[in-house]
């Protein structure tokens, strides 16, 4: 027995050592995983997809048909009939000139509807932990949300783009395939964050709705998605330039009429798509630091 005890002594030592020759398990608080864990992040990602896939006719088919009423309504009410019927706003039929800044205005609500949903309704269930306790760093999380929110947003413009593409008076050619890209992804990207921040603030789903109400949907109606901003008085095209949607549905409109009311050149075009990814970078970098922190969700 004192044999058996003296071998039971001894092989606590490597373990508590972590002696990775003579134990199987690291010292406690030692990570096992490191680097990024794929897994874990494709494992989010996934999750995150299928919930809003189960539910397609109203996160992913709905919203191509809101998109496309607008459509119908604001070419009927602003483009008139007879010879008003022919008006043209940069170059381009009226029906034509809208067809982008709506197709990314879809994009980017749906992304906010998306990723704004996933911490909060795990809040309100009480099911918070299951997101909180995976091993899983402040930056996958981040980056698992808005990834399964921008892949949203993505379906989303392309079935509003097919729809409006079988439209009359229509006219979707790419004239600059890299400023359709960007300016839609920069612009999903920048909605999916902010629906984040809005999720860990958020207490309840009124205050995730006050979000979409008072602040999403203004910013998205002066953007200049139904009118271009030379026809605004100096100060409120000031105020519409300091509007970063205003940069993404003009920035997107770019790269299929090949003219925007961003700047009479295409650097100014450039400048902007830089801009919108710094201003990106900023929000990321800030909502790290609010996951890190913990604010709202490990109180």
């Amino acid at each position: 027995m004192a044999d058996q005890a003296q071998t039971f002594e001894n092989s606590k030592v490597p373990l508590a050592a972590g002696n990775s020759a003579a134990g199987k398990f690291p010292l406690r608080g030692v990570p096992i995983i490191t680097g990024i864990n794929r897994i874990g992040l494709w494992s989010l990602y996934m999750k995150e997809v299928r919930r809003f896939l189960k539910v397609q006719t109203q996160t992913i088919w709905a919203p191509a048909v809101t998109t496309l009423l607008f459509l119908v309504i604001f070419t009927v009410a602003l483009g008139g009939s007879g010879a008003r019927a022919s008006r043209m706003v940069l170059g381009v039929h009226f029906a034509t000139f809208i067809a982008p800044g709506l197709i990314v205005m879809g994009m980017m609500q749906n992304a906010f509807a998306n990723s704004s949903f996933s911490l909060l309704s795990g809040k309100i269930q009480g099911t918070i932990i299951d997101l909180l306790m995976p091993p899983l760093s402040e930056g996958e999380l981040m980056a698992g949300i808005v990834a399964a929110a921008v892949t949203r947003s993505i379906l989303v413009g392309c079935a509003v783009a097919a729809a409006m593409a079988l439209f009359p008076g229509v006219s979707l050619e790419a004239a600059h395939p890299w400023a359709i890209i960007w300016f839609g992804l920069m612009g999903a990207s920048m909605l999916a964050l902010l629906g984040l921040l809005a999720s860990i603030w958020a207490e309840k789903f009124d205050h995730n709705a006050a979000v979409t109400n008072f602040v999403i949907a203004p910013l998205s109606l002066l953007s200049g998605t139904f009118y271009v901003i030379d026809n605004l008085a100096p100060l409120f095209q000031t105020i519409s330039r300091m509007n970063p949607f205003f940069y993404v549905i003009s920035g997107f409109r770019f790269g299929f009429l090949g003219a925007s009311d961003i700047g009479d050149t295409n650097q100014a075009v450039l400048h902007a798509a830089l801009g919108l990814g710094l201003f990106n970078l900023f929000m990321a970098l800030a909502i790290y630091r609010v996951l890190k922190s913990g604010w709202k969700l490990k109180d």
